[in-house]
């Protein structure tokens, strides 16, 4: 992740499906077809600049080059003056139907290098099927987002303001090992409770929310398989969608704690 914004060659050297000018064969004519870089430069336009970018991997070479992609955005404001934690615009697609073009909103956190990604249910993914038109999603996505940011930040004070017991923040953690884990993969809640800084040993229901986000993705979490009773350990998450749904999943744990836990509070942000 870099905190200044990335030029359209890296972009091209870190993820090449961005400039792929045409969809894939295997597609319908009736497939409405925006290149990303389009979309990017758009957005661009609108103050918000591309500091990270990923492609997934593709085990059909037919694929490569159209294969789903994701790249975020800061605003011209947080790359001038960065935060402890700002929020995000992220770009989805994918060149042959596996993921549709869309926006969402996501936070990064600074002191952990942690990209959180908004649950649908707190804010809505926009959809893109114009450019250049009246009717230009791209532009009311990102007006959106722009006017949610304030919002967004402030519900990371709600979320940093509430704070969890032992057995609280165990309860969070057994709850998400879903996101990650199939049932017959069993991990123990309190290694993902670990925390690898100085900074995360507080107990506010945000840093948890990052800690146990941090030991889902980055992996090395030991367990055991119960159908053949061998112990795995886990890896890295590095699909662009499983990535998105246990972010996502998380988040909406995290919302529903803080209404259990301080439900004015919650309600207010």
């Amino acid at each position: 992740m870099s905190q200044f914004p990335l030029t359209n060659e890296q972009l091209k050297q870190q993820a090449p499906a961005l400039f792929t000018e045409e969809p894939h064969f295997e597609v319908s004519e009736k497939y409405h077809f925006i290149p990303t870089i389009d979309v990017i430069e758009e957005i661009r336009a609108n103050n918000w600049y591309p500091v990270s970018v990923s492609e997934a991997d593709v085990r059909d070479d037919n694929k490569q080059g159209y294969q789903q992609h994701l790249v975020r955005f800061r605003h011209f404001d947080d790359l001038l003056s960065p935060q402890e934690n700002a929020v995000e615009l992220l770009l989805f697609n994918s060149h042959d139907r596996t993921k549709s073009f869309s926006i969402s909103a996501g936070i990064y956190r600074f002191v952990c290098s942690n990209g959180l990604v908004i649950a649908d249910s707190v804010f809505e993914t926009y959809k893109i099927k114009h450019l250049g038109k009246r009717d230009n999603d791209v532009a009311n996505a990102v007006e959106s987002i722009t006017a949610i940011k304030p919002k967004l930040m402030q519900k990371i004070q709600t979320l940093e303001s509430i704070h969890l017991s032992q057995q609280e923040q165990e309860s969070f953690a057994k709850l998400s090992i879903p996101l990650r884990f199939d049932t017959h993969l069993e991990v123990n809640p309190t290694d993902l409770l670990i925390h690898h800084r100085d900074e995360d040993t507080k107990d506010d229901l945000y840093t948890v929310l990052n800690v146990i986000q941090e030991n889902l993705l980055r992996g090395n979490i030991s367990g055991i398989n119960k159908e053949t009773g061998r112990a795995f350990t886990s890896r890295e998450v590095t699909s662009i969608s499983r990535d998105v749904e246990v972010n996502q999943g998380l988040w909406d744990l995290a919302e529903r704690i803080a209404f259990i836990k301080e439900p004015q509070m919650a309600l207010a942000a």
